[in-house]
C-alpha cells in the first residue's frame, strides 16, 4: 500500500509535466481540439506532442503516428481515442515510461456492462504495473495556471489559492472561465471523471498538503470508499476549508449521477454524518458553491457573529436583518458613540441610526455617506463584520463607491460584505471582486456564506487541540 508521501509525489509530478502527448489529437475544430488549444493559449512551456497517424502536423506542431514514435520522454498523456482503442494506447504509454494519463472518453465500468468493467480493470492493471497513474475515464484532467496546464480555452492564467476537485468536467470548464469575475483564482483543478485509479480522496490528500492551495472546493457525485474518503476529508478540513457540493442525495439525483459517472451516490443521512465528523462545509447548488468559494477566498479570517448592516433601501435592510437571524448570526448593538457619529451625516428623515443603519435614498446621490457610515460602524468594537447594500447612480459614482469601500476595509481590517441592489449596475460585482471585496447577489447569500465561515472557524478551534 502506497504512503501519502508517495501519492503526493506522484500527483505533484502530474501537475508539473515537462512534456505532454495528446493522443488522438484531431485536426480542425472537434471536441478533442480544446486540449491543444487550451495548452497553447495558456502558454504551456514544455513540449507538446500531438499523436495522430493521419496528420503530419496539427496547429503548426509536428504530429506523430503513435506514442512509441515520439523521440523524447513523456510525463503526461491526454488520451482522446475511443474506449475500444484505449488499452493499446495505455500499453504504449506504460512501455514509454509515461507518469500519468488522462482518459477523456467514456465507455467503461459506468456503462454497467461486463465488457466495460473488464476493460477498465485491465487499463488500471497495465498502468499500475508500470507505476503510471490514471485520471478518468470521462474526465478533463488537470488545470493549473502556474504550470500552464489547462483543458479548455479561455481559462484564467492568474493563479490563486483555490483547489477544485470535480466529478463533472463541464463544471470545471465553467468555473475556469467565469470564476475570476468573482475574485476566485485557482491553484490546482482536477476533473476526476469516473475514478478508475486516482480518487477524490487521493486528491483531497494532495491538496491538503499543497502549499499553494488555501481552500478546497469539491463537486462530488459519488464516493468510492467511504472510510478512505472520510479520513482524507477530516485531515484536509483540519488544514484548510473544504467546501463540498454533494449531489445524488435524492432518488432523482442518484439516478442521474449513476448514469453520468457510474457513481453510487449514497444516502443523505450517511452524508450528513460524514459532514459532522469531518468538519466539511456543505453547499447545495452552483450559486451557493461559487459564493462560498468567493467568501472564503476574499474575506479576512478574523470573523465573529456580530454583523452590522448599512443599506440605502429600507426593505433590503430588514431582509438582511432577517437573513442574519436565520443563519444564526447576531445583529450588532451599535454603541452610543457610533450612533452619535452617524447622526452627524445621516439625514434625519426616513433613516435609522440603529442596526440596520438605514441611510435612505440620499446616500445614492451622496456616495460619501456610505463611506462615512461604513467607517463609523466598522470602527465599533461591538461589530465583527459589516454588510453594505448600496451603489451609486452613475458609473462614475460606482467607481467612487468601490474606491471608498476599499479604503474602509484597509482601515478596519474587518470583513466587508458587499450586497447587490437588484436592477442596478451589473458590472459592480466584478469591480468589487477584482479588488478583493466579495460581492453577493442578495443579503441572504451574503449571510449564508459568512455564517459558513464563522462556523468553520469555530469547528477548527474546537478540534485543533484534540487532533
Amino acid at each position: 500500500m502506497e504512503s501519502n508521501q508517495e501519492l503526493i509525489a506522484q500527483i505533484d509530478d502530474l501537475f508539473h509535466p515537462q512534456s505532454i502527448a495528446i493522443v488522438g489529437a484531431p485536426r480542425g475544430l472537434k471536441s478533442g481540439s480544446v486540449f491543444l488549444m487550451a495548452l497553447l493559449e495558456q502558454g504551456f512551456s514544455g513540449k507538446i506532442y500531438p499523436v495522430n497517424p493521419q496528420a503530419a502536423e496539427i496547429s503548426g506542431i509536428k504530429a506523430y503516428p503513435s506514442v512509441s514514435d515520439i523521440p523524447g520522454s513523456i510525463d503526461l498523456a491526454i488520451v482522446l481515442v475511443p474506449h475500444h482503442s484505449s488499452l493499446a494506447v495505455i500499453r504504449e504509454c506504460a512501455a514509454k515510461g509515461v507518469k500519468g494519463a488522462v482518459l477523456f472518453t467514456a465507455g467503461y465500468k459506468e456503462t454497467g456492462t461486463e465488457e466495460g468493467r473488464a476493460l477498465e480493470a485491465e487499463l488500471v492493471r497495465v498502468a499500475r504495473s508500470a507505476g503510471m497513474r490514471l485520471i478518468g475515464p470521462n474526465g478533463m484532467g488537470l488545470y493549473s495556471p502556474k504550470t500552464g496546464l489547462a483543458f479548455f480555452p479561455q481559462m484564467s492564467k492568474d493563479p490563486g489559492p483555490v483547489g477544485i476537485i470535480s466529478h463533472s468536467g463541464s463544471l470545471t470548464n465553467i468555473m475556469g472561465v467565469m470564476a475570476p469575475q468573482k475574485g476566485i483564482r485557482f491553484s490546482k483543478v482536477i476533473s476526476l471523471g469516473n475514478e478508475c485509479d486516482l480518487t477524490a480522496a487521493d486528491f483531497l490528500t494532495y491538496l491538503s498538503h499543497d502549499s499553494e492551495t488555501g481552500l478546497i472546493g469539491a463537486y462530488i457525485e459519488g464516493i468510492k470508499n467511504g472510510a478512505n474518503f472520510l479520513k482524507a476529508l477530516r485531515q484536509a478540513s483540519l488544514q484548510k476549508p473544504v467546501i463540498i457540493w454533494k449531489v445524488g442525495l435524492t432518488r432523482e439525483g442518484s439516478r442521474a449521477s449513476a448514469s453520468h459517472t457510474g457513481a453510487l451516490a449514497g444516502s443523505r443521512k450517511i452524508w450528513q454524518a460524514m459532514v459532522r465528523q469531518a468538519g466539511v462545509i456543505p453547499i447545495v447548488g452552483f450559486e451557493a458553491w461559487v459564493d462560498a468559494l468567493m467568501g472564503f477566498s476574499l474575506l479576512p479570517s478574523n470573523t465573529g457573529p456580530r454583523v452590522a448592516i448599512i443599506s440605502g433601501p429600507g426593505g433590503l435592510a430588514v431582509s438582511a436583518a432577517e437573513a442574519c437571524g436565520n443563519q444564526g448570526l447576531k445583529l450588532a448593538e451599535l454603541s452610543e458613540q457610533s450612533q452619535s457619529e452617524l447622526a452627524k451625516f445621516v439625514p434625519l428623515t426616513g433613516t435609522s441610526l440603529r442596526n440596520p443603519v438605514d441611510v435612505s435614498l440620499t446616500a445614492h446621490f451622496d456616495i460619501d455617506i456610505f463611506k462615512q457610515a461604513a467607517r463609523t460602524v466598522a470602527a465599533d468594537h461591538n461589530v465583527d463584520a459589516v454588510a453594505i447594500i448600496g451603489c451609486g447612480l452613475t458609473p462614475e459614482d460606482n467607481h467612487t463607491f468601490v474606491d471608498n469601500m476599499i479604503r474602509v476595509q484597509k482601515e478596519c481590517r474587518k470583513p466587508l460584505l458587499m450586497v447587490k441592489i437588484p436592477g442596478f449596475d451589473p458590472k459592480l460585482s466584478q469591480h468589487f471582486c477584482e479588488v478583493g471585496l466579495p460581492f453577493f447577489d442578495s443579503a441572504e447569500s451574503a449571510m449564508r456564506t459568512y455564517a459558513l465561515i464563522c462556523n468553520y472557524q469555530r469547528w477548527c478551534q474546537t478540534h485543533s487541540d484534540s487532533d
